[in-house]
């Protein structure tokens, strides 16, 4: 019966973070402060939902909640939400919070509603270590430093389209200049490489002594090292080329599409990792 209960209390908590994407996406078209400012309360309040729901969660299994697929889409979630209430007192920057809790609900959704693989979990449990967990949450935290990254490079394409077009109005306003938007993305690209190589490195010495015969041609571990390059590319062509613009913009964009290939495909095809969808 409990189960039941906590089954609709995340189902309800999905529905609270629609609305607020709802009301933020009205925020985004009309300018409405009031719309705005319940949009961030509610958000709040998803916040504080989703880290009660973490918390009892650790309670239950003793471990932090990153063994499997859907802990890790759950935990990814509230990584984005925390990061976009941090961002947005920071910086003021509203927009920033919408483009970023619509991947965050895309997430949350995916996890709230996706049928649940119990085998997954019986694994998890077979495979808890300290080093492990430290892998897997690092790497889920890069990668919501590269999800920003992505939101500020979407801002400075919709920036950089509204000046060209002379689009001058509210919306514009509120965006912060261009030079802004692409010293954040590529800050929190900076941030996120290094979490991402102290990641794998983690992950190779926990697979180097707990799986000896551990597949390195692996789709997962193949598709992790390619995600570590191409935004090695990007700090090359940022800080040793001094590119700047849409076409850095771009090469992130792409590159998040490759963070999101290796989260989700790449997983489902691995044959070493016990992600499973």
């Amino acid at each position: 019966m409990l189960d039941i209960y906590m089954t609709r209390l995340h189902e309800f908590t999905v529905v609270l973070y629609a609305l607020c994407v709802l009301l933020y996406f009205v925020d985004f078209l009309t300018s409405n402060r009031k719309a705005n400012r319940i949009a961030f309360w509610l958000l709040a309040f998803v916040w504080g939902l989703q880290t009660l729901f973490l918390l009892l969660y650790m309670l239950k299994t003793g471990r932090f909640p990153v063994l499997t697929i859907f802990e890790g889409l759950y935990f990814y979630a509230w990584v984005l939400i925390t990061l976009s209430l941090v961002i947005n007192r920071l910086l003021r920057v509203d927009f920033i919070v919408f483009f970023t809790n619509v991947l965050g609900f895309m997430i949350m959704a995916i996890h709230t509603f996706a049928p649940i693989q119990y085998e997954s979990h019986v694994m998890a449990q077979q495979l808890i270590s300290e080093l492990l967990l430290i892998h897997i949450t690092v790497a889920i935290l890069s990668y919501g430093a590269f999800s920003l990254s992505f939101v500020f490079s979407v801002l400075y394409l919709i920036q950089y389209d509204l000046l060209k077009r002379k689009k001058w109005g509210t919306r514009l306003k509120r965006l912060a200049d261009l030079s802004k938007l692409d010293k954040m993305s590529f800050v929190l690209n900076l941030i996120g490489v290094p979490m991402l190589i102290i990641s794998l490195i983690l992950g190779t010495t926990w697979a180097y002594i707990k799986v000896p015969d551990m597949i390195w041609y692996d789709p997962k571990v193949i598709g992790s090292f390619i995600v570590l390059a191409i935004y090695s590319i990007y700090l090359y062509l940022k800080v040793g080329k001094g590119l700047t613009g849409n076409k850095l913009a771009l090469w992130n964009l792409a590159s998040f599409l490759v963070v999101l290939i290796n989260f989700f495909l790449f997983g489902k095809l691995s044959s070493f990792h016990f992600w499973y969808s």
